[in-house]
């Protein structure tokens, strides 16, 4: 690997690690030599086993991101200096009828908890005088307003803009804020989706790609921006989606 890509030496938290798009993004910075902490509400102990069966380091960490503050003692003395935010979750519902307690659950882990993370992991970085970089993960619908999603789609935005102004702070500090926000990639969140014959034809129709992405098609771009090839990169939502913005 070029070094240019290289993780060797460093250490990452990839949160929602269990399954999906963080578990392949936690797999492909192993792969660049990176020490992965896999953290999750429920057991990342697959994807642990998975690590080191590929002769990785990895480690499990249980981490319930419904408390937003969850990980604010997480990063004190543990040296990372990659964080990927991807854990979330999403409630369907239509606007007219949506509830307070779903508006609350998704925002409280989808942007709070990214948030309060994000800031948690910076300030020991900080206060360590050291670099880093934080990769969050948005969606189409930082850009889109989608359908019967509300909360989903006000927090996707909102991970947009927490990634340009935490860039506009930091990157004279040291430390890289990106996010990348994946198209339509066949994950847990999107099972409703896939299983509507008439939506996921829709859906279908505009990717030019013309297929569902794999979580894997996510994670060599995490690579890339928590690597030094990234290091001029700041504050960017990268779409990766089969070319669905551009039709």
């Amino acid at each position: 690997m070029s070094p240019s890509f290289s993780l060797s030496g460093r250490k990452a938290l990839v949160t929602g690690a269990n399954t999906g798009i963080g578990q392949a993004i936690a797999l492909a910075l192993a792969a660049a030599g990176a020490e992965v902490t896999c953290a999750g509400r429920r057991s990342c102990l697959e994807t642990v086993a998975a690590i080191e069966a590929a002769g990785g380091r990895a480690t499990s960490l249980a981490l319930d991101l419904a408390d937003p503050m969850a990980a604010r003692d997480v990063f004190a003395g543990t040296r990372h200096s990659i964080l990927v935010n991807n854990a979330g979750i999403i409630r369907r519902g239509e606007s007219a009828d949506f509830t307070e307690a779903d508006w609350d659950a998704v925002m409280d882990v989808n942007l709070k908890a990214l948030f309060f993370t994000t800031q948690a992991f910076a300030r020991d970085l900080l206060a360590r005088g050291e670099g880093g970089a934080v990769v969050n993960i948005a969606s189409m619908l930082s850009f889109q307003g989608g359908i019967r999603v509300p909360s989903y789609t006000a927090a996707k935005h909102g991970v947009a803009g927490i990634t340009k102004i935490l860039a506009n702070e930091w990157a004279a500090r040291g430390i890289n804020v990106n996010a990348i926000a994946p198209g339509y990639i066949a994950t847990n969140n999107t099972k409703a989706l896939r299983d509507d014959p008439d939506r996921s034809a829709a859906i279908l129709d505009r990717i030019p790609a013309g297929h569902w992405g794999a979580p894997e098609d996510i994670a060599g771009t995490a690579v890339f921006l928590c690597s030094p090839a990234a290091r001029y990169v700041h504050g960017a939502v990268i779409p990766v989606d089969g070319g669905w913005l551009a039709r």
